[in-house]
């Protein structure tokens, strides 16, 4: 269960990244949100979920993009953020929007349809 401080580092550090990755010019980066960032509390590095509108292969080409401009990103985040330090950030691909949309399906499925007409 992380601190006050560490959802508030978390925040930030999301903030920001989501703020910096539209402004990337990589043709490879699509659609992106940032829906969450896990920081270890000893600040060296961070897991950033992002969520990408498209296909896997979008999806695929998407995460390259942003491991290629994680310097330029980690940059940002040292600039904006004055941090003890600046961690090293790896991206991974967020699934509870397509769990989610699976699930509703499945509800959907199951539940019998109410046509009260």
């Amino acid at each position: 269960m992380p601190t006050n401080r560490m959802r508030r580092v978390n925040e930030a550090v999301r903030e920001v990244l989501s703020e910096s990755i539209g402004e990337l010019k990589d043709p490879r980066i699509g659609f992106v949100t940032v829906t969450a960032v896990q920081t270890t509390p000893d600040l060296r590095h961070a897991t950033v979920y992002v969520s990408v509108l498209g296909n896997e292969r979008k999806r695929e080409q998407t995460l390259a993009g942003l491991d290629a401009a994680h310097g330029v990103l980690q940059a940002r985040v040292a600039r904006e953020l004055r941090l003890k330090r600046t961690p090293q950030l790896t991206f991974a691909y967020d699934q509870s929007a397509e769990r989610a949309a699976h699930l509703t399906k499945l509800i959907d499925e199951l539940a019998p349809d109410d046509d009260r007409s």
